[in-house]
Order: structure tokens, then C-alpha cells, then sequence
């Protein structure tokens, strides 16, 4: 194993915050290709209904995704942490090709290599359609700004 993505299991709860925020970032930049050098070339996910397996499935996976959710927020935030697993909540905006728009709400579970590449991906996740009114994460695409609130100071 050559490749590392530091922060290294075990984590702490600093190390496991920094793994956090430096997963939300990725997705929020929308580059499959970039996204999935964070996972093992074996990853196992489940997402919703998917199963993508090796960072090949992961890239077709997040391409038809970031297809059809425009304008793609994100806000992760550490739920508990262990030895080389971390849990998540998330939500993140999003609309379709009609201009409806959502809020995604789940879970992830995350278990990591020990060169810190995530091996395997659990997630469960619901939508809720939401007025454009409603939005709560206004930053320009691209991270979340430091300053820009997260889950728990949003009230999600």
C-alpha cells in the first residue's frame, strides 16, 4: 500500500473531524475522478440502492449522480468515532432538471484502511422537496466557506 490519504486510522476526534470536513470538500467539488482517489481501488458502498464496487463503479456511480443533482450542497458532520471507523450525518441541496428543489438527509458509515483510504461506505438517505425559499446552504459551488454554519447550528 503506497498510496496514503492522511489523516491515518486510529483516528482521534480531531483526526476524525479533519477526515470529515476533507470528504465534504471532495464531494462538494463534483469530480468523480477526484472523489474516488479517496477510496481503496476494492471499496464497497451501498448507497441507497446501489452497490458500486472498486473506484471504477464509484466514478459511474457519482457521474450520472452530480447528472441529475444540480447545484449540489453539502454539509457533513461527525456522529461518533472508533478505530478506523467514523459515522456521519449529512444533508446536502440539490434540484432537479424541473427545478424542483431538495434536501437529502442520511447517515454514512465509514470503515478505513490503514493507509486512511475508506474501504467501505454504508449510507442511508432520504429526500425531502423543499421550496427554493427554504435553502439553507447558500454558498457559492464549490467547499463550504469556514465560516458557514453546519448541521447543528443550521437546526438540520
Amino acid at each position: 500500500m503506497t498510496e496514503q490519504r492522511p489523516p491515518l486510522p486510529p483516528f482521534t476526534e480531531e483526526t476524525a473531524r479533519q477526515k470529515v470536513r476533507a470528504a465534504e470538500d471532495g464531494w462538494n467539488s463534483r469530480n468523480p475522478e477526484k472523489v474516488a482517489l479517496a477510496y481503496t481501488p476494492d471499496t464497497v458502498w451501498r448507497n441507497r440502492s446501489e452497490f458500486p464496487v472498486g473506484r471504477e463503479q464509484v466514478v459511474a456511480f457519482l457521474t450520472r449522480k452530480w447528472q441529475r443533482e444540480f447545484e449540489y450542497r453539502l454539509i457533513k458532520e461527525l456522529w461518533t468515532f472508533a478505530d478506523n471507523r467514523i459515522a456521519v450525518r449529512f444533508a446536502y441541496e440539490w434540484h432537479d432538471g424541473e427545478g424542483q428543489w431538495y434536501r437529502s438527509y442520511g447517515n454514512e458509515n465509514w470503515e478505513f484502511a490503514s493507509n486512511g483510504l475508506m474501504q467501505r461506505r454504508f449510507a442511508s438517505i432520504n429526500d425531502l422537496a423543499i421550496d427554493a425559499a427554504d435553502r439553507k446552504m447558500l454558498w457559492p459551488q464549490g467547499p463550504r466557506p469556514e465560516d458557514h454554519p453546519g448541521l447543528s447550528e443550521l437546526g438540520l
